[in-house]
């Protein structure tokens, strides 16, 4: 006769409760990261998944392995990666040898996602400065438009240096 675990369930050896106990700490950090993400603004499914990805042991899952471990529809799970691929937050690549594909998030996901904002802030800078322009620094609308401006500029200059000292950062604590 089969041994009954807490849950339940039939059990098996302790390799089986390892890994139960191995997923579920990995479900847990997945949903209490993905709360702090749409805390953020993030949308729910892309900050599952996103977060999912980023909990995997090779940071690659298929539609199918997210499905699962999520618990989601294959919908779901494609309108989240759409999302998370839009922002360069994760990448779609192909599985060697299928049409399948699999999702990847890197390790460095957050610089690219912020370094990838600049073109961002140069267009709103555009637009702010001809609203300038248009209003007048004389009227409300022009120095309110000004310091949402300079806030830009200043961001874009800040952004720009925090970077290189990541860059350097990463090379003297994180190199393999």
């Amino acid at each position: 006769m089969s041994e009954r675990r807490e849950d339940g369930r039939a059990g098996g050896d302790n390799r089986d409760g390892a890994h139960d106990e191995e997923a579920e700490a990995v479900s847990q950090f997945v949903e209490r990261f993905a709360s702090q993400l749409v805390e953020a603004g993030m949308t729910r499914m892309p900050a599952r998944v996103f977060a999912a990805l980023l909990a995997s042991e090779e940071g690659v899952m298929s539609s199918a392995e997210l499905g699962a471990q999520l618990k989601v529809s294959p919908a779901a799970v494609s309108g989240a990666i759409r999302y998370l691929t839009q922002v360069d937050m994760a990448s779609r690549e192909r599985e060697p040898g299928s049409r399948r594909e699999r999702y990847r998030v890197q390790g460095n996901q957050w610089y690219e996602t912020l370094t990838s904002r600049d073109s961002v802030l140069r267009r709103w800078q555009t637009t702010l400065r001809d609203g300038v322009e248009q209003f007048g620094l004389d009227t409300p609308q022009g120095r309110r438009i000004n310091e949402t401006l300079e806030f830009f500029n200043f961001v874009e200059h800040e952004l720009a240096a925090m970077m290189e000292r990541w860059a350097k950062y990463k090379a003297e604590h994180l190199s393999p």
